[in-house]
Order: structure tokens, then sequence, then C-alpha cells
């Protein structure tokens, strides 16, 4: 039986929440959004030397490791510790990184415009967070205790949620009659406790009951 090589198993399973393929790291800024997202998340692993499509590349220099310490330490805030190995597979190298849930959440990368943003990991996409999810996220480092009692507000977003039809934050707003900001801080507190589902489709994002 011929035993498939650690990084060949990893490419099979595919682009995940927690896997991403880089063929090359040609800006810092691009890759810190990659590892904020992992960070903000369940952590991840990046293998630099991959194509999209899951065929081995290789790195062509150096370079990966410098703009990998680079995107971790001056365009991630706080900063992110990236460990890294090297392997070689059919005589090229391939660097698998690895990005650990973060501890200190929200984390922001800095684009190139001096910007900080916090950005997500949905399915195999790092997606930048919404204001309802940036309080999720935020609600992370306290832990997932039980919930032992709703607001009014929590009370109504329930009511107003189904488990067969999902809604937008502007649509809860309309409904609800109430600010905001309000609703964004007791939607996200529903999330937190998994009471409430995120739905993301193409850029929008919807709110639903969970059974």
């Amino acid at each position: 039986m011929i035993m498939l090589h650690k990084i060949t198993r990893l490419i099979a399973s595919g682009e995940s929440e927690t896997l991403d393929f880089k063929q090359t790291i040609s800006d810092a800024s691009k890759i810190a959004k990659t590892l904020v997202a992992f960070a903000n998340n369940k952590g991840g692993t990046l293998l630099i030397g991959v194509r999209d499509n899951g065929s081995i590349s290789g790195i062509r220099s150096e370079d990966e490791k410098y703009m990998l310490e680079l995107a971790g330490t001056f365009y991630c805030e706080p900063k992110i510790n990236v460990t890294y190995t090297e392997y070689e597979i059919d005589k090229k190298t391939v660097i698998e990184a690895k990005i650990l849930p973060g501890t200190d959440k929200p984390y922001y990368a800095k684009d190139n415009d001096g910007k900080w943003w916090v950005y997500h990991r949905v399915k195999d996409q790092s997606l930048q967070a919404s204001a309802v999810m940036f309080q999720v996220i935020k609600k992370q480092n306290r832990g997932n205790a039980e919930i032992s009692s709703y607001s009014f507000l929590e009370s109504e977003i329930l009511k107003t949620l189904s488990l067969d039809k999902s809604l937008s934050l502007n649509e809860i707003v309309d409904l609800l009659k109430i600010k905001k900001n309000r609703v964004i801080y007791s939607l996200a507190k529903l999330i937190h406790f998994d009471l409430v589902s995120v739905i993301h489709q193409q850029k929008f994002e919807y709110y639903r009951l969970k059974p």
C-alpha cells in the first residue's frame, strides 16, 4: 500500500474553513486577511506553493517566508505568530503555515491604504466581518456558557426569526422598529449562544432560527 504524503492528503481534502491554498505570496497585506480570518475563527493551515486547483507549483524563492513574517508582524493587529514547515514533493517545495485560533479576538488586517479591517472564515473564503459578525467575534473571548435569560429585544428577535426563512439585518430592524445598533448587539449574542444561524449568500448575510 502506497502511503500518500501528508501534504498530498491535505490538498486532496480541498480548501475549507481551516485550509487555504496559495500559489505564491506577493503582497503581505493580502495574506494578512487570511491570517486574520483564521485567527478570528478556529485557526487554520495555509499551503503555499499550491494552486487553487490543488496542483503543486512549488515556491520560487525565500520571499514567501519573509512575506508571511511581515504579514503576521506588521499587517496584523494583534500580531499573529505563524509557524511553518517546508516539504519537498516531486522536487518542489511547499510551505505548510499554521495559524492557531486567536486568544485576543478580534484580529485586524491592514490594507495598502493603512486602514484596519476584521475578517473571518466562511467555508473556503476570508470575508470582511459585518457589524454583527464583528460583535460575535468579540464575544468568542468570553467562552460559550449557556444563556440564562433573554432580554425583551432578544425575545422579540427570536419570535421574528423562523426555521425556514432567512432575514437580513435591515429586514429584522424594519420588522421590529428598533434602532439598528441595539439589534446588532442582541443578534450577535443569540448567534454566540448558538440560537441563531448565519447564512452567507454571495456578498449578503442572513439570519435564521436554529432548530
